[in-house]
């Protein structure tokens, strides 16, 4: 059960109306779980993390989409984890602003089809626009299992999955300090 704490000072907008949520859940083949999360009520401020309860090595995750089905497999990404896309040359790297979640295939490409649709819909020039229409086809494509596709996910915290006996785990080697 979630123990939340209401009335807390929130970061963005200096109001007491900011939530602090901490849950404890059991994820199949990936072991117990805390997942962490702030919300404003007066701002909607949001951030999230997910941490395993036990250490784990710095890993690469790598998964091919297959088929329609692959879009219910469970997907674990901390904030520390990096997402890639090789073929449609698209990432999201870890910073700041760069959230926790448990979700699963459909809904990380569902995360990657809304920065595109609001690229598609800000951007000016025509180009961007052709290359946003054909990013969003590529993903539909992938999501009717007419289309494979790699993901990968690199964490060096280790706390991050894709659970599948399909997903390729690999260790991270540690990057050296200035290089």
């Amino acid at each position: 059960m979630a123990d939340t704490l209401k009335g807390e000072t929130c970061p963005i907008c200096l109001e007491k109306k900011l939530s602090l949520t901490e849950d404890e859940m059991d994820i199949p083949y990936f072991g117990k779980t805390f997942v962490f999360s702030m919300h404003c009520e007066g701002c909607a401020f949001h951030k999230a993390d997910i941490e395993a309860a036990e250490m784990k090595d710095p890993c690469r995750l790598t998964f091919t989409i297959e088929k329609e089905e692959d879009m219910k497999i469970r997907v674990v990404k901390s904030s520390e984890g990096s997402i890639k896309v090789p073929q449609l040359h698209m990432s999201v790297t870890p910073g700041s602003a760069s959230e926790g979640y448990i979700s699963n295939i459909e809904g990380l490409l569902n995360r990657f089809e809304k920065v595109i649709e609001d690229e598609k819909e800000n951007s000016e020039e025509d180009s961007a626009k052709t290359t946003a229409k054909n990013l969003l086809k590529k993903i539909r494509k992938v999501k009717w299992g007419e289309m494979p596709l790699k993901i990968v996910i690199e964490d060096p915290s280790g706390n991050s999955a894709i659970i599948s006996e399909r997903t390729i785990i690999e260790k991270l080697k540690a990057k050296k300090k200035g290089s």
